[in-house]
């Protein structure tokens, strides 16, 4: 949820514009189901590819829209993502009950600090100064100094990690997500190594993306100068985001499964557990990264939403 506040004319002029148009407003409509590239865009909506683009760059400044650069058949390819399903704008800042229904409980787990994996190679992991244990190892993923770790890899298999709920008694959970930065995993690096990807919450199998690939060809933005260039060098950014009625990855319903059946308020925890099951049609593996690996300067983060 965006929220607005009149204390912060600027934010809320600037979300003004960029929906005040009939055409950004179907822009961000489009973007509902699924993300869409430049061109799909302009394809859908029967406009000129440089009208998309400006309008883009309108919705993409007032943080109502990401966008990404993605390996494409020649080049790079622009591809657009809605940020907020919900935007709240406080016009009376006295009036705390709305800040009362839409509380947020949020931590960030490092990637190394994960309680139980089971993979197969290749796999491995490293930190800012170097392979923590000898590639294609899998016994010693819970050698001590996986807690540094800021990528960790594996072809099959799975990796899980358990997040403290601290959430006021008799708060109720209107949702769960979990933002992370992953691809597949390929030798070396391969922008065209599809791979089923499966996440559990608290054993519950939530649903299955694809990634496209294990991505390279260019730095990431945070990697650190031993890290060499013929290694996979960014991810994807995901959101799973589980709510009172589905499971959605990126705002695309993945599964029918809801809050009701992870049980979530009978415990002070919540288990994540991801990988690529025996039976997937892409075994394509799974690369994690850090905050301080790929492009983005976060491990794991969980968001629990509630009212009180």
């Amino acid at each position: 949820m965006l929220d607005l506040s009149i204390e912060n004319p600027d934010e809320l002029v600037l979300v003004a514009h960029a929906l005040s148009t009939d055409l950004r407003v179907k822009i961000i409509k489009l973007l509902n189901t699924k993300k869409l590239n430049i061109n799909e865009i302009a394809e859908a909506l029967d406009i000129p590819v440089s009208t998309a683009a400006s309008n883009i760059k309108v919705l993409e400044g007032a943080r109502l829209i990401e966008t990404e650069l993605l390996p494409a058949t020649r080049g790079a390819m622009k591809v657009c993502t809605r940020t907020y399903d919900d935007i709240r704008i406080m016009l009376n800042p006295q009036f705390s009950h709305m800040q009362q229904i839409n509380n947020c409980y949020e931590i960030e787990m490092p990637v190394g600090y994960f309680t139980n994996c089971q993979v197969s190679p290749t796999c491995g992991m490293a930190n800012t100064d170097q392979m923590i244990i000898q590639e294609d190892s899998p016994g010693s993923f819970f050698h001590p100094g996986r807690f540094s770790a800021q990528i960790i890899w594996f072809r099959k298999g799975f990796i899980e990690y358990r997040f403290p709920l601290e959430i006021p008694k008799g708060a109720r959970i209107q949702s769960v997500q979990f933002i992370l930065e992953l691809c597949s995993e390929a030798p070396n690096f391969d922008n065209n190594w599809p791979s089923d990807i499966t996440f559990w919450i608290n054993g519950v199998d939530i649903g299955t993306m694809t990634s496209p690939g294990d991505f390279g060809g260019r730095r990431g933005k945070l990697n650190p100068p031993w890290w060499p260039d013929t290694a996979t060098q960014f991810g994807l950014l995901k959101t799973i985001t589980v709510d009172g009625a589905l499971t959605s990855i990126d705002n695309v319903q993945v599964s029918s499964v809801n809050l009701h059946q992870l049980a979530i308020s009978t415990n002070s925890f919540i288990d994540l557990k991801l990988g690529v099951k025996d039976d997937a049609t892409h075994k394509g593996g799974v690369n994690l990264f850090g905050n301080k690996f790929g492009d983005y300067e976060q491990g794991i983060v969980m968001k629990i939403f509630y009212s009180i």
